[in-house]
């Protein structure tokens, strides 16, 4: 049996520094007990930068080598990654990446490439008869098990059943190896799909001002089993800098205003 896991370069969420991504650790860690369970092959696949120092942490997870199939980081990894992992029965992944895009459609997109079926949300995988049993997270604490017929894509959920660990004198008996991308990919970084769309900077969206609530809890209580108006006052007679006055004395009293 062919085993193949496909890992990405996450990012530390306060720092940004580039590490191993957890949940592909996770992938991984799952990865290495079929291993051992079924006596398969496993081989270790990324796209990217074959220089990324954070690629080396795989091997120290447990990873032997890392294959890396290198392209630009704007160059579309899936049609890749589905070429690269034909043949392979089971192939194991994270739900979702810590850079990037982060659009979390890259196992589907592959799954779809190779035309096999596709588990998400996995906790824990179990191979018997040809088969995968799956259980996979739901929300409220609830768990899930399907079954799906080999060959197949499982996607790893960030909470499965796993422990990893981390060992120095693996990280420094594991290799890195190179597996140039075809010239066509490496040219046309975009696929026709991703040219439809436009990428620009965030722009910060406008925030409502509200005013601060300074009732107690009783009065808050009673305004909300009582049918009495929640409003605040309506000025109805006055000229229009009157009732300018009114508006800019009512925001300066829940200092929405400093002037």
């Amino acid at each position: 049996m062919k085993i193949a896991v496909l890992v990405s370069v996450g990012r530390h969420p306060v720092s940004g520094v580039a590490r191993y991504s957890r949940n592909d650790a996770a992938a991984l860690t799952l990865a290495l007990s079929l291993v051992r369970t079924h006596g398969a092959t496993l081989d270790v696949l990324h796209a990217g930068d074959p220089s990324n120092a954070a690629l080396n942490e795989y091997l120290a997870l447990g990873a032997r080598s890392v294959e890396v199939l290198e392209m630009p980081p704007d160059a579309d990894p899936a049609p890749q990654l589905a070429g690269r992992l034909r043949g392979y029965e089971l192939v194991l992944t994270g739900t979702r990446a810590e850079g990037g895009f982060d659009s979390g459609m890259l196992p589907y997109r592959v799954a779809r490439a190779l035309a096999v079926p596709l588990v998400g949300a996995a906790v824990d995988v179990a191979l018997r008869d040809g088969r995968a049993q799956v259980r996979q997270f739901m929300p409220k604490g609830l768990r899930r098990r399907v079954e799906v017929r080999l060959p197949a894509l499982v996607a790893v959920h960030p909470l499965a059943n796993v422990a990893t660990s981390y060992a120095y004198a693996r990280m420094r008996e594991g290799t890195i190896e190179r597996a140039v991308a075809p010239l066509a990919d490496a040219r046309h970084g975009t696929t026709p799909e991703q040219s439809a769309w436009t990428i620009g900077p965030a722009t910060a969206k406008p925030v409502r001002l509200a005013a601060a609530e300074k009732r107690s809890g009783h009065a808050r209580m009673l305004s909300a089993t009582t049918t009495e108006s929640r409003g605040g006052s309506v000025v109805i007679e006055g000229s229009s800098v009157e009732k300018a006055q009114v508006i800019l004395a009512y925001l300066r009293e829940h200092q929405l205003v400093d002037y």
